[in-house]
């Protein structure tokens, strides 16, 4: 698929931190509990830290306990991109930014949290970078 935002691994490795690039462009996962939006409550808006394309809102957040930011749904529908992922031998829906492709994380549906949308985007943090709301 081609994106909005397209660089060479050499352009991202130059940008994006070790730690950065091993999730964002390696799909990996950072240590639960170690983000530093997992208890964030500051309102704003959530962007990918790779290109800064919105995301998710910080009304959408909820505490679901799993170690990662938790979001019910996408900033808008075109925002995010879901791909089937069947690695580590199970079936989930990987998230990907729309925009330049970096890796997100994974949702996850029917869970029981009670949100509007009964889903779970669960997102690293490393992948997302929060701008705090105005005033």
């Amino acid at each position: 698929m081609g994106y909005e935002v397209e660089k060479s691994d050499a352009q991202w490795r130059e940008e994006l931190t070790p730690q950065e690039y091993a999730v964002l462009r390696e799909a990996g996962t950072e240590r639960a509990f170690a983000g530093e939006y997992t208890d964030a409550k500051t309102t704003g808006v959530y962007s990918c830290r790779a290109c800064g394309a919105e995301l998710f809102r910080s009304d959408t957040k909820f505490e679901s306990h799993c170690g990662w930011p938790s979001f019910w749904d996408a900033r808008n529908s075109d925002a995010v991109e879901l791909l089937e992922d069947r690695s580590l031998g199970m079936v989930r829906t990987e998230v990907r930014c729309a925009t330049c492709g970096s890796h997100l994380g994974h949702l996850f549906e029917g869970e029981g949290y009670g949100t509007p949308t009964d889903q779970r985007y669960c997102i690293n943090s490393i992948s997302l970078r929060l701008t705090p709301d105005e005033g």
